[in-house]
């Protein structure tokens, strides 16, 4: 049973196979064999609240019979089986696609191993990916469709560690190749979007290469996936290596020095009939000029009646598609609502009718309650104040997005309850509070040790590369700060409150608004002063939330002293002065310096005045894990004091702006 369909529910992966080493996204846990290598979490990647299935059940017997469908389709000789099987709530979607240069039985055999392993190290799991054996194959299932939508991450990368020689020539060079290799694969039809190549250089082994995406993408998606990996390759994960990777659930690139990875191509698409024009002699009897008119006017008139049908027929077969698509996306982002939407009687239940015994906090939304559901399950109930002018629509698209926004180092939203006057968000319990509550306390400060800080902050910048370049809309979240990052039982953190979010398009980089939202003391300058504000706006308050972590001090200083001074300006004058040693807090001054002098130099590169001087989060992380990138010498932050008294704010110093409903959404 074979249904191709175009839904752009978000479908996120809860096992993530990669190469132990060299790693650049994230990791908690992997197993390797001697073929088959993997990352598998519990805690991964899923908007799917009931994330596992139990064995016999109809989900696990659909998933064989879907399994068993893919592995024994012979017809298919090209490498990419898309399919999907029963129905609502247990329908399950699956993706197998083998490298363009892998026969079809070498193709079946790899994904019946993968399925094994997968099964076998995902246990019970609904959603799942995994890549077989060097990437030979990659299988992928879901109880979401996956089909026909591009899929950046989570991604891996993976780089040689020889360097090229003649570098300018060889990144040229090979940016030329991936980009001619990236629109050969894109004009790719359904059943193949491949393209392999090589170049060679004077005193120089030939360098090979080698795209492919998952064929029912678009050649538009299937162009912006490879330009992200290319981006990717040039920047923070291959530069001026012999050899690199980049692998995404919807596109895989990777190119070798001296050595032909790849073999012959698979799969050749039938190339069209042709036509074979054969001149008949003259009757007798007729005229020559007859016989040269209708030659040229019968071709002519075949032409264009056939060109008229052509666009007739992909026109309305294009208009039928896009009117069963809408129709099919309606009714999944509807049944994915459905399964978010909590009774408030349940709520009031599990919150003790909203006790002030249960109440957690009061923030700009709302006030914050625990609760117990009749399950056992701990969660969080945020009751949004009653004049958020929202309607009933709206308001259950923005639950829609955010249950989508899932990853380790965010809180994760379970739901929402939408009855009469009550509007409620139901998010996951973090039973540690807030890192405020830590790292401002001089007793409980006590608690965290360097390991745990550094630990901290390095979870911190994933959960913001994830809302800057792996999610599918580009996410500011523009009051990012110490109230805002929860901690686990694990005193891991994860990034709470998105009310202030703003979406962006994947391709957007900047944005304005006359409504200032955020916490002053936190805010980049060009967003308090012009309501300019990017992804840079994040780096700024990430690089004040290392500092404070680091010290100890509140970003806005002491305010009750004659002299104040912010934390900004103590940083500055500290590391003007070669006494850095004195920007760190007294419980981490026994954990590694080389560590936490690199962490406040890279917050400093953070809080540069001028944006477009400060690092992106991505690169951020890579200086946080890889301690042999150099860092460059930060220019002096903003907001520094020059008269006593901070001029440049517009508010109290920590006081959040909240005007905004639940996120923002930037119209496209």
């Amino acid at each position: 049973m074979k249904i191709f369909l175009s839904l752009r529910t978000l479908s996120f992966l809860c096992c993530l196979l990669f190469t132990a080493s060299n790693l650049a996204s994230e990791s908690h846990a992997s197993k390797t064999s001697q073929e088959f290598q993997y990352f598998c979490d519990e805690q991964s990647i899923t908007i799917d609240i009931e994330g596992n299935y139990t064995t016999n059940s109809t989900y696990h017997t659909n998933l064989n019979t879907l399994m068993s469908n893919i592995l024994n389709n012979k017809e298919i000789d090209y490498g990419f089986y898309n399919v999907s099987y029963s129905e609502y709530p247990n329908r399950v979607y699956a993706i197998g696609l083998c490298r363009g240069d892998i026969k079809p039985e070498q193709c079946r055999t790899c994904l019946n191993q993968s399925r094994a392993n997968l099964t076998a190290v995902c246990p019970n799991r609904k959603v799942a990916i995994g890549w077989y054996n060097d990437e030979l194959c990659m299988l992928r299932y879901s109880n979401r469709s996956i089909f026909d939508r591009m899929d950046n991450g989570p991604a891996y990368y993976k780089k040689s560690d020889k360097n090229a020689t003649d570098l300018n020539e060889f990144n040229t060079k090979l940016n030329d190749l991936l980009n001619g290799l990236k629109s050969k694969a894109s004009s790719g039809d359904s059943r193949l979007k491949y393209a392999v190549g090589n170049f060679s250089l004077p005193n120089f082994d030939d360098v090979y290469g080698l795209v492919q995406c998952t064929p029912d993408l678009s050649g538009e998606d299937c162009d912006n996936c490879i330009a992200q990996s290319i981006e990717r390759i040039s920047k923070d994960c291959c530069k001026d290596s012999m050899g690199g990777r980049v692998v995404r659930p919807s596109c895989f690139m990777r190119f070798e020095t001296s050595y032909q990875f790849y073999g012959p191509t698979a799969y050749t698409p039938p190339s069209p009939p042709t036509t074979t024009s054969v001149t008949n002699p003259s009757s007798r009897g007729k005229s020559h000029t007859s016989v040269l008119v209708i030659a040229i006017t019968v071709p002519i008139v075949a032409v264009i009646m056939f060109m008229f049908i052509f666009i007739r027929s992909r026109y309305l077969r294009k208009r039928k598609q896009r009117k069963s698509n809408s129709k099919d996306d309606n009714t999944e982002d509807m049944e994915i609502v459905e399964s978010l939407q909590f009774n408030l009687e349940s709520i009031r239940d599990a919150t003790n009718d909203f006790s002030d015994a249960n109440k957690l906090g009061q923030g700009g939304f709302g006030a914050v309650y625990k609760g117990i559901l009749t399950n056992g399950q701990e969660i969080a109930v945020k009751r949004l104040a009653r004049s958020s002018g929202q309607g009933d629509l709206e308001f259950k698209n923005e639950v829609l997005l955010l249950a989508k926004l899932q990853h380790r180092n965010l809180v994760s939203l379970l739901g929402f309850c939408l009855e009469g006057r009550e509007r409620l968000l139901v998010y996951e319990f973090v039973p540690n509070k807030s890192l405020d509550y830590f790292i401002f306390d001089p007793t409980k400060r006590a608690n965290l040790d360097w390991e745990s800080c550094h630990r901290i902050i390095g979870g911190i910048a994933r959960g913001l590369v994830y809302l800057h370049e792996d999610s599918r809309l580009r996410i500011i979240h523009r009051d990012l700060k110490a109230a805002n990052i929860l901690l686990d039982e694990k005193m891991n953190p994860k990034i709470s409150d998105f009310g202030t979010a703003k979406l962006f398009a994947t391709s957007q980089t900047h944005s304005n608004t006359n409504r200032i939202v955020g916490t002053y003391g936190y805010m980049a300058p060009e967003y308090q002063f012009y309501g300019l504000f990017s992804i840079k706006s994040d780096v700024y308050s990430f690089g004040v939330l290392v500092l404070e972590i680091v010290s100890g001090k509140k970003s806005s200083g002491n305010c009750q002293s004659e002299n104040p001074e912010t934390l900004m300006n103590f940083a500055w004058r500290n590391w003007k002065d070669g006494t850095i040693t004195n920007i760190v807090g007294a419980t981490l001054r026994n954990g590694s310096q080389n560590e936490i002098m690199r962490c406040i130099h890279i917050a400093l590169l953070c809080v540069q005045t001028n944006e477009a001087d400060r690092p992106t989060m991505a690169t951020v992380l890579l200086m946080l894990n890889n301690h042999s990138v150099t860092l460059a010498v930060p220019s002096e932050p903003a907001f520094l004091l020059n008269t006593g008294s901070n001029t440049s704010t517009k508010g109290p110093a920590q006081e959040s702006v909240n005007e905004a409903s639940i996120t923002d959404p930037y119209p496209r």
